[in-house]
């Protein structure tokens, strides 16, 4: 499959490392250009791009860019083919992102996404952290195998996002119409605690539109805390327990 990848950061590089690892055709491209790519593109095996070329002549685009930062992609997303699938990976924080009325009003972020960009949108890869997302793939068919939620309103398009999800080591879930994806936004239980399929079904079930936001944030707070430290395992542990 030909792959565009905008944004190279933890999750964008990350991505287009493993699909290409895949067999997949991949282009990534930043907001500097693809001059500060060329090394990263050699090492993982795709090709460095401008934005405009990773959106052309492709099957697939991945966002993975600050949140805020979507309305600056609406004129590059519509140079892409109406066929082409787009999956946004990203999370609003309001601390990093600055206030966003609508969202915090509570429409879905991947639904303010989608009407930035003037493209429906699928949401995937959100809800895992950078390092389970570099680190913690399985076959398909081991019991362990972490599951992440892929919503969306276009079932061929969802089906093309579950199974690249799949390439990269994780078990795909269906979670419902993009109006459903706030379960899968920080917060909530299925957000970044790698979950088995059977757990992911129903943290996704235990989610709360009104807690999630509250409990996105007094994470950020502990996280953040001066002298705080937490390793992986810590900070999926405490995913969990704030959100349960």
């Amino acid at each position: 499959m030909k792959i565009g990848i905008i944004g190279a950061g933890n999750i964008g590089a990350t991505l287009a490392r493993k699909l290409a690892a895949c067999g997949h055709d991949v282009k990534l491209a930043n907001s500097k250009g693809p001059k500060s790519l060329q090394n990263l593109a050699h090492e993982i095996g795709v090709r460095a791009a401008t934005k405009e070329d990773a959106v052309s002549d492709v099957d697939a685009v991945i966002l993975s860019i600050p949140f805020a930062k979507y309305p600056d992609l609406r004129q590059t997303i519509g140079n892409a083919a109406e066929q082409t699938v787009v999956i946004d990976t990203s999370n609003y924080y309001p601390g990093r992102d600055g206030a966003i009325k609508e969202v915090d009003d509570g429409k879905p972020e991947s639904i303010w996404v989608s009407e930035q960009i003037g493209r429906p949108v699928i949401k995937a890869w959100n809800a895992v952290l950078a390092a389970t997302l570099a680190d913690n793939g399985q076959p398909a068919g081991s019991s362990t195998r972490i599951a992440l939620p892929v919503a969306g309103d276009d079932p061929k398009a969802v089906t093309i996002a579950k199974n690249l999800v799949e390439d990269t080591g994780f078990a795909a879930l269906a979670a419902g119409r993009l109006e459903d994806s706030w379960r899968q936004q920080p917060g909530t239980p299925a957000y970044c605690t790698e979950l088995t399929l059977p757990e992911l079904k129903l943290a996704l079930d235990a989610a709360d539109k009104v807690r999630a936001p509250l409990n996105r944030d007094a994470l950020m707070d502990k996280f953040m805390a001066p002298g705080s430290q937490f390793n992986h395992e810590q900070i999926v542990a405490t995913n969990r327990s704030m959100t349960a």
